[in-house]
Formats: structure tokens, sequence, C-alpha cells
């Protein structure tokens, strides 16, 4: 028995893992800020965002690239204001109720992606996708087991418009796997600047080391899981793309406790255990089947 990853489905689930821990790394970059706020991280990780983008398409297509911007059309538009719109509402959410309530009802974009894909494109899961989606909903419930508590319901509503918002944007590029959607990245980056541009005003703050944080997280840390999200999107269902997304919660307690030394709830550690191991199941079972095809 030896298992190939030789298949784009294979090769897409490897690669979402690997986004997925790499946008992982977001709140321990956060947590170390000096003193910049959430306002001031998303205008310059959206600032950050935009250029990156801009410029690749610029190494990549040349003088062409503008066409290419063009050419995202309705679509990418659609894709990158919906994107931006999730990017928005998750940060009104945070400052507005609690972290552990936000996750923990962005947990739940999987389950509305799957209902979306279903009734817009048609797609159907598996029963066993269906079981480790659910193992891993187990294993998110016992991670905020002991912090759910709320603000308020602006907050809540907030957080739900999060999870809509960014499953929408999964069936949008899912639907339009056919175009490049690289633009639509930019255009979510602009968004968010703007919007947060316009509620800072003059009273900006941070540091130099902060502008570097900011930059990584908008240049790297959030364009590169983006960008693989949009290559699998080509090979896997909806659902099971935003499936992967859960992995941010599993490992994002773990890297703090590990670099900043704060110990996660024993409850914490164990859901995440149960996310981890869905996951890993799941992409077992697909390289298994490619295995024996």
């Amino acid at each position: 028995m030896y298992f190939s990853f030789s298949s784009f489905r294979s090769r897409a689930m490897i690669l979402m893992l690997c986004g997925s821990i790499l946008i992982s790394f977001t709140g321990l970059i956060i947590r170390n800020m000096d003193s910049a706020g959430a306002l001031e991280i998303n205008f310059l990780r959206g600032i950050s965002l935009s250029i990156t983008v801009f410029l690749i398409l610029f190494l990549r297509y040349g003088r062409a690239s503008a066409s290419k911007v063009i050419a995202v059309g309705k679509p990418g538009l659609v894709a990158g204001t919906l994107l931006a719109i999730a990017g928005i509402c998750l940060l009104q959410a945070m400052t507005n109720t609690t972290v552990a309530a936000t996750l923990f009802i962005c947990s739940s974009i999987p389950f509305v992606t799957a209902c979306l894909a279903w009734f817009i494109l048609k797609e159907k899961i598996t029963s066993f996708t269906l079981s480790v989606m659910l193992c891993a909903a187990l294993g998110v419930s016992l991670m905020f087991l002991n912090g759910s508590g709320s603000k308020s319901n602006y907050g809540l509503f907030m957080a739900l418009l999060t999870a809509i918002s960014f499953s929408v944007f999964a069936i949008t590029v899912r639907k339009n796997r056919s175009i490049e959607m690289l633009p639509a990245l930019a255009i979510s980056g602009i968004i968010i600047s703007l919007f947060c541009f316009t509620m800072i005003g003059k009273n900006f703050s941070f540091t130099w080391l902060d502008l570097f944080r900011c930059f990584l997280l908008g240049s790297f840390i959030s364009l590169v899981p983006n960008m693989i999200f949009l290559y699998s999107s080509k090979h896997l269902l909806a659902a099971e793309l935003t499936f992967f997304m859960l992995i941010e919660f599993a490992l994002g307690p773990f890297w703090v406790w590990v670099f900043i030394n704060e110990v996660p709830a024993f409850w914490t550690l164990i859901g995440g255990f149960i996310i981890m191991s869905s996951v890993m199941a799941f992409i077992w079972k697909e390289v298994k089947t490619q295995s024996l095809a």
C-alpha cells in the first residue's frame, strides 16, 4: 500500500492544509502588536495585500496585467466585495462580542457553504465528509465550552454575517473557477483599507515593528492561503474548501501557548485535537482512494 499525491484533489487538500496552518499564525502575530489596534492592523494588512497582488499580476502578465484585472469582471468584483465584507464584519464581531462566540459562529461556515453549494451548484458531499465535518464541529464546541458568552446581539449578528459572506464568497469562487480570481483579493484589500481609513480618521497608532508585522500579514500570511484557496477551488467542492478553515481555530491557541506561554484550557486542547484528527482523516481517506484508483 502506498499513498499517491499525484491527483489534483490530493494536492489541493495538502495545499489547503498547509495554507490553513500558515494563516493560523495570524492570532499570534496580532497578539504581539505593540500599539496597533484592530482598525490599523486591517488598514495596513489590506494595503499590503493589494500591493502584493498587483505586483504578482505585473510579474506574471506584464503589460497585460491591467486586462487581467478587467477580465475578472462582475464575478471578481462580487467575490472581492464578499471577502471584504467578511473581513470587516469579523472585525466588528470581535470588538462587540467575545472572540470565543465569534469563532464559534464562524465555525458554521463549512455547513452553511455545504447547504448553499447543494442549492446553487448542485454539489453533494459524501456521508464520510459529512461525518468528519460533524466531528470537527464537536471539536469546535469543546474548544469554546467555557467561553462563548456574548456582550451584544450586534456582535453575534456580525459574526453570523461573516459566516454567510465567506460562504457566498466560496460559492462565487467555486462557480467561476475558470476565471483568474487573483484580482479579487486586491479588491477586497482595497475595500477593507478604505473602510478602516474612514473609521480611524487621523488617529493612527503603530510602531515600525507593527508596520512590518501588518505587511507580513497582508503580503504573506493572508495572501498565500487565499491564493491556495483560489487554486484549490478548481479541484475541491465548496464545502470541502471551507472545511479546512477549522484548522485555524485548532492551531491558533496552540501557537500562542508555544511562543507566548499562554496555556490554553484543557477542553481547548481536546477540541483542537479532534478538529485536527478530523481533517487528517479526511485527507487520508482521499489519498487512500487515489492510491487504489
